[in-house]
């Protein structure tokens, strides 16, 4: 059974920093490319950031332009985690973030992902 479990999401005020995590199990981690979406209320799941697999693309990385020079994507293999270092947040960052994942590939868009965690809530106050 595949699972995907985010943490580390919360209440932070614009300018604070946050770090989310997602733990994955039933899978061939190192094989999958992982990303990061977000969802706020009356809008669009949204691509943030991807990391692809050593396997497929050496662990390449990219970004949604709004979060670029903020926002770091990584991943520890050993550990099965993929993590979202969040700097200099915004309003605008407030959402649900949800991790991803695919089998090869590339993560770009919302239709490229194989597996999903269940969510994880970042509030960001002015």
């Amino acid at each position: 059974q595949v699972q995907l479990v985010e943490s580390g999401g919360g209440l932070v005020q614009t300018g604070g920093s946050l770090r989310l995590s997602c733990e994955v199990s039933g899978l061939a981690f190192r094989t999958y490319s992982m990303g990061w979406f977000r969802q706020a209320p009356g809008k669009e799941r949204e691509f943030v950031a991807a990391i692809g697999s050593v396997n497929w693309d050496g662990a390449a990385t990219g970004y949604a332009d709004s979060v670029k020079g903020r926002f770091t994507i990584s991943r520890d293999n050993a550990k099965n985690t993929v993590y979202l270092q969040m700097n200099s947040l915004k309003p605008e960052d407030t959402a649900v973030y949800y991790c991803a994942a695919r089998r090869l590939g590339s993560i770009v868009t919302r239709y490229d992902v194989h597996f999903w965690g269940q969510g994880t809530q970042v509030t960001v106050s002015s």
